[in-house]
């Protein structure tokens, strides 16, 4: 027989139905409002060792970020529980939109249209958080929930405001930003970077050269990151998969330049850019 996980009854008032997942150092749960009825996740993370005050401060960020941004495409963020013990936080509950759907990396039978769709309200949902002053710095398709062409993104815990220089490494083998992997200034480019790796994946299948390979699992980090001049570009999508439009082609691989600053500098012309492949495949 196999192992059933349990989870708590109550967390913070809230009855939990179900376990959702877990993330960085956190577990989340299905709770349900007890007044309203209205069920929302929680993310739940507990300190048990002083190792996991990052992932407490990740939820704190969370919290920050994801109430200062209004958007369709971003999951929206409620109210912040805070347990103390011996005037430290010990434990924090962050309540948020409980999305029923799929995650990018798990939706198979999507047509090209439909994928060049939700690129545009990922592009949108960045542009948005970039109006914000924030950098999302870990879009990738587990952090994209998919309903048709409806999406939300999701984890807003490594996002932090433009300008910011981090003091670790943060991001995802395979997605990451030369300037992530070596600790330089993170801009609204490094999402540019992070989308263009999701776009990439998302139409072949494959991950792109990066800073910070892949060593066995998607999360599993390299030795150290390589330099600029290590980093190869990646094969064309038009040489990868057939059919692929040229300019869709040329967006991506225009979003994930090493240099940043040969990188489109907002969201705005890959918006503009992925709204003209639209209109072409819609004809």
């Amino acid at each position: 027989m196999g192992t059933v996980m349990s989870h708590p009854v109550e967390l913070f008032g809230y009855p939990v139905v179900g376990r959702l997942g877990e993330g960085a150092g956190s577990t989340i749960y299905r709770i349900r409002d007890p007044r309203s009825g209205t069920e929302y996740a929680i993310k739940h993370v507990v300190k048990r060792s002083d190792k996991d005050q990052r992932f407490i401060d990740q939820v704190v960020g969370e919290h920050r970020v994801g109430t200062s941004i209004e958007h369709e495409s971003i999951r929206r963020i409620g109210r912040l529980f805070r347990k103390r013990r011996r005037f430290r936080i010990a434990e924090v509950g962050l309540v948020m939109e409980c999305v029923d759907a799929p995650s990018l990396d798990t939706v198979q039978n999507l047509s090209l249209l439909d994928r060049i769709r939700i690129f545009i309200r990922l592009a949108e949902g960045l542009k948005a958080m970039h109006d914000a002053g924030y950098v999302h710095t870990d879009m990738k398709p587990t952090n994209v929930l998919v309903d048709g062409t409806d999406v939300r993104i999701i984890d807003l815990g490594q996002a932090c405001e433009i300008g910011t220089t981090k003091d670790r490494i943060q991001g995802t083998p395979g997605y990451i930003a030369p300037e992530q992997a070596h600790r330089r200034r993170i801009t609204e480019r490094t999402d540019v970077y992070n989308l263009g790796a999701t776009m990439y994946w998302s139409v072949s299948g494959r991950l792109i050269p990066t800073a910070l390979p892949p060593k066995g699992g998607e999360t599993e980090i390299s030795a150290g990151p390589l330099g600029p001049d290590r980093i190869a570009m990646p094969i064309p999508l038009v040489e990868l998969v057939p059919g692929t439009p040229p300019e869709l082609a040329e967006l991506v691989q225009d979003c994930v330049r090493v240099s940043r600053g040969d990188r489109p500098a907002t969201m705005i012309p890959v918006i503009d850019r992925l709204l003209r492949v639209d209109r072409a495949l819609s004809r």
